[in-house]
């Protein structure tokens, strides 16, 4: 090697000497890019230093130990969901690449001897891939944009699995909710049964009258399972992203959802945002970027495939060593290379034009949630202000009216059966209030409305 170094010199093959320079700084950082990661996610879902904190029994203990708030739940989705490890775990071999393409492909070495007439001969030889060493810079940009999307990927699961646990979490509150109430109007539904059969039994009321009462009843016993059925798997799910198993599966869920703002947010300049913010977008513009430096590549190498220099030595017993280099240059007879590089241009006007489409649909989309989110404000609203309470009112009023007796048991029980699909429908409303708050934020900073199912 040190009559190589010494070949070198004598040439004066600046490039090379850079070229090797560039690869000795080619290695890894000391945390694989987590702190890029971990800035671009707490930036996003509300939920800061959740990522860096990393995992671990002492950590989700206390989380554990009372009733989850949905901050609380993102907290331990994005700390011990295994999808998200394993994402995390992926920047590793992206930042691999990345410190692999500023490193030189290993030299050759060659030796051979033969015999003669006149003697042996002893042939030697070094070679290096000089081709490679010229466009390592080129190379090392285009994964380093490469080791960037794999940030911004990684960044963007965290998000969505953010926006997911939000979304569960709200659900099964919701559902833990209307358990509840089924409950309750079940226990109703079964007094009124009861009721209906002593008065018919006593001779005041028909069989007609019975039988409806007997049905609501019936009802009430069907919807209080499927209710029951739901609020199990609503937490099943909620619990499969948290990514929590045996005793750590017995956490409490808060009987109610949280109380609606006091005002829905303004519209005002939501799509700016998105443009700046929304990851799926910056990896869409990452990815043209990264196509042109490898359209750029493509046309350094159109004519120059494959270029070696190297270092030669021959010596035979009979006459003096003999000190060299030669060169291996592929000739463009057959290939120039004109449809690697049409072939590239092909390629960058695809990632423009999906670029282009990324930042159509994001705008879309932004909107889209705004509208279903303000919606679902007004009516959760609705049904808080106005339809609930005037259905408070009438059941206070037809109750006073039962005890003046003015009205039957029958009007009281048909009552009961009302209020139970207003209520139903208000805790919805409420429930799909929170929901819609996600998915906008989900459309203005992560990577759009997820249509996941787990």
């Amino acid at each position: 090697m040190a009559n190589f170094h010494s070949y070198l010199r004598l040439t004066r093959l600046t490039p090379l000497a850079a070229a090797l320079l560039l690869a000795g700084c080619a290695s890894f950082s000391p945390d694989g890019g987590m702190a890029e990661v971990a800035a671009l996610a707490d930036a996003r879902t509300g939920v800061p230093d959740a990522l860096s904190a990393g995992d671990g029994e002492d950590r989700l203990a206390p989380l554990l130990a009372q009733p989850l708030s949905a901050d609380g739940a993102v907290r331990i989705a994005l700390m011990n969901n295994p999808g998200m490890k394993s994402a995390l775990a992926a920047l590793g071999a992206s930042e691999a690449d990345l410190v692999q393409s500023g490193r030189l492909r290993n030299p050759g070495l060659s030796f051979g001897r033969s015999h003669g007439s006149e003697g042996h001969e002893i042939e030697r030889g070094v070679s290096v891939d000089l081709a490679g060493l010229l466009t390592m810079p080129m190379r090392l940009n285009i994964e380093r944009g490469r080791f960037e999307q794999a940030k911004l990927q990684a960044a963007s699961q965290a998000v969505q699995l953010a926006s997911d646990t939000r979304r569960a979490y709200f659900t099964a509150v919701a559902a833990v909710q209307t358990e509840q109430f089924m409950q309750r109007a079940l226990v109703s539904a079964e007094a009124g049964a009861q009721l209906a059969t002593r008065l018919r039994q006593a001779g005041n009321w028909s069989r007609l009258d019975q039988a409806r009462q007997q049905v609501f009843y019936a009802d009430a016993v069907s919807d209080l399972a499927r209710a029951r059925h739901q609020a199990t798997a609503a937490r099943e799910r909620l619990t499969r992203l948290l990514g929590l198993w045996g005793r750590q599966a017995a956490f409490a869920l808060p009987e109610r959802l949280p109380e609606l703002p006091a005002r829905a947010e303004e519209a005002a300049n939501i799509e700016a945002q998105a443009m700046e913010q929304r990851l799926d977008v910056q990896m869409s513009k990452l990815d043209a970027q990264a196509t042109a430096s490898a359209l750029g590549l493509s046309r350094v190498t159109r004519f120059v495939n494959v270029l070696e220099v190297g270092y030669t030595s021959k010596s035979t017993s009979a006459a003096p060593r003999e000190n060299g280099y030669e060169v291996a240059l592929e000739l463009p007879l057959f290939d120039w290379g004109t449809a690697r590089q049409a072939r590239a241009q092909a390629i960058y006007e695809q990632a423009l034009q999906r670029t282009a489409g990324t930042a159509v649909n994001a705008r879309s989309q932004v909107r889209e949630a705004y509208s279903s989110y303000r919606t679902a404000y007004d009516l959760a609203r609705h049904y808080r202000d106005e339809v609930v309470p005037l259905r408070k009112t009438i059941s206070h009023e037809v109750l006073l009216r039962y005890n003046g007796m003015l009205a039957s048991v029958f009007e009281l029980l048909s009552d009961a059966r009302e209020q139970v699909a207003s209520v139903n429908a208000a805790i919805d409303t409420q429930r799909d209030f929170w929901i819609a708050q996600t998915e906008l934020q989900s459309a203005i900073n992560g990577s759009g409305v997820s249509t996941s199912k787990d």
